[in-house]
This record gives structure tokens, C-alpha cells and sequence, in this order.
């Protein structure tokens, strides 16, 4: 059975704005955000920034690799160059499989980051504001930087992969 063009149409668009979120939230976070919060605000407030931006963010990453993951689902389901799960026999199907690789990483970076740094940044940013010792707020910013930035070239690798395999 093929799928309907207004069904497809859906899935396109879906895709394209949950593109837009994901990768543009990495994008606005790990180039403006985190770096000018860090450079302007107290231990104080930001920790308070990273409360409301994880709290505000979180969910909207979350929805939006649930809903790349359904939306690509049917897309890829609908396209002709799709022979089955595995069956890599073209160009189209191996950009793929890397593009679908690339975004398991970025979904365990984002999980590493969601629920393992930030979390310890807000700790370690409460615990310096109170005035105690963070010998481990250095070490956590590194982690923070790196992971927020290759998931971001992920991101756009992703994207890459895209465009070959819809030339192709």
C-alpha cells in the first residue's frame, strides 16, 4: 500500500521543524547561551539559568526525537529506495544507516547530558554560590562544552547525510 501524499507531506513537515528545534536548540545553547551565561552571571544565577533552560528545553528536545524518530519512521517506509531493514544495497540506503547511527549517538550524548551534567552543574553551582568547595565545576564545564558541541557536529553531520541521500 503507498502512502498518501498529504500523510507524507505531514511527515515531512514534522521532520523539518523537529530538525529545527533539535539541532537549532544545540545550536543557540552550546554558541550563545552557555558560553555568555557563564562569562556573565554569578554561581547564583546561573545555576538558576540552567534550572529554567533544562526545565524549558528538555522537553522540547525530548518531543522532538520522538517525533524525528516517527516522522522519519513513515518517511522512510514511503521511500522508494527503501528495500527493508539492513538491506544495504545503494548509496541512499548506506547514508542511512550512518544517518540513523549518527542520531543513536546524539540521543545517548543528549541523554548523558540531560540527566548526567546538567544536573551536576546545578549542584555544583548551588554548592559554590553557598560558598563550599567545586573542584569538580571545571571538569563538569568541559564535559558541558564538549558534549553540547559534538552533538552539535552530529547534528550537522545528521543533516549532511540528508541532503546526500535525497541527491542520490
Amino acid at each position: 500500500m503507498q502512502t498518501p501524499t498529504w500523510a507524507l507531506t505531514i511527515a515531512y513537515w514534522i521532520h523539518m521543524q523537529a530538525t529545527v528545534v533539535w539541532i537549532g536548540g544545540l545550536a543557540i545553547l552550546s554558541i550563545v547561551v552557555i558560553p555568555a551565561a557563564r562569562k556573565a552571571l554569578d554561581d547564583n544565577p546561573y545555576a538558576a539559568l540552567l534550572d529554567a533552560l533544562q526545565r524549558k528545553l528538555d522537553p522540547l528536545a525530548w518531543f522532538s526525537a520522538a517525533l524525528l524518530l516517527g516522522s522519519g519512521m513513515l518517511q522512510m517506509s514511503a521511500s522508494p529506495h527503501y528495500d527493508g531493514f539492513l538491506a544495504i544495497n545503494s548509496s541512499w540506503a548506506g547514508a542511512m544507516l550512518i544517518k540513523h547511527l549518527v542520531f543513536g549517538l546524539m540521543i545517548a550524548f543528549s541523554a548523558a547530558f540531560t540527566w548526567g551534567v546538567l544536573p551536576a552543574l546545578r549542584r555544583a553551582a548551588i554548592k559554590q554560590a553557598r560558598g563550599l568547595s567545586t573542584p569538580e565545576m571545571g571538569q563538569l564545564q568541559r564535559r558541558e562544552r564538549f558534549l553540547l558541541r559534538f552533538n552539535l557536529v552530529l547534528g550537522v553531520i545528521v543533516l549532511a547525510l540528508t541532503a546526500f541521500a535525497r541527491a542520490v
